[in-house]
């Protein structure tokens, strides 16, 4: 079907031509200028009653093929002089149509995955962090005394204090004890491994003065479901990161 005027174009009622005259679109021209025109085309879904963008998308298609000049129909003398069709697979093949097909714009949605806030680190507390993280790789597990011997006892760590304790006097073999040496850089101890200050909140009052800078909260583990939800809420909208977030 021909479309000579805005009443042709699929999914047009007699209300949209109305609402077309409200926004100054009266022809077929004007409407072509306006879907070239992506604030147009907002304003025209907005406008338009029953109208969206797969009806505008059909619009666009239609008015694309009403353009193209129709081709002329084939008459007994061109068919005659057509040439055979084993010719002309041979020339298809000799002649490689390379098609370009443009990347899909990406849309990213409500749920979708956000990159978590990082701090704002100076170069001395960048490389500080990366020499603890050396630091604490070559570091061992310290177990405290016959822990291998007795299950009671666990792994947890306990000084050796006895007189006659072998592994307080450093003998081989007896496992390493806790020692300043093991000890991470000064300048970055305490730090959270992303680099932020931790802050212990309850409430969210307590985000109020947080620097989402270089500081990120951890919320308390007494506190409930619901408060956790404020919390998490207010904080998403000052743009602080929460550490132990329940999602």
């Amino acid at each position: 079907m021909s479309i000579k005027a805005l009443r042709d174009l699929p999914g047009v009622k007699d209300l949209n031509i109305q609402e077309f005259e409200q926004i100054g679109i009266t022809s077929l021209a004007d409407l072509k200028a306006a879907l070239a025109d992506e604030a147009r085309v907002k304003e025209i879904i907005k406008t338009l009653s029953g109208v969206g963008p797969k009806t505008v998308e059909h619009w666009k298609t239609a008015l694309k093929e009403e353009a193209k000049p129709s081709e002329p129909k084939e008459t007994k003398e061109t068919a005659e002089t057509k040439e055979p069709r084993s010719k002309k697979k041979e020339k298809e093949k000799e002649v490689e149509i390379v098609e370009v097909v443009e990347p899909e714009p990406v849309v990213v949605d409500s749920g979708a995955y956000v990159a978590k806030a990082k701090p704002e680190l100076s170069d001395e507390t960048a490389e500080e962090l990366a020499k603890r993280a050396v630091i604490s790789g070559r570091r061992p597990a310290f177990k405290r005394q016959e822990w291998h011997r007795y299950a009671m006892l666990g792994e947890k760590w306990r000084k050796p204090k006895g007189i006659h304790s072998k592994m307080k006097r450093r003998i081989k073999r007896r496992g390493p004890i806790v020692d300043i040496g093991f000890r991470g850089p000064a300048s970055v101890r305490g730090l959270h491994p992303s680099g932020f200050e931790e802050v212990l909140v309850y409430n969210v009052d307590g985000l109020e003065d947080i620097d989402p800078k270089v500081q990120a909260v951890r919320i308390g583990g007494t506190v409930g479901t619901k408060k956790r939800i404020e919390i998490e809420d207010r904080a998403a909208e000052l743009g602080i990161r929460v550490l132990n977030r329940m999602v």
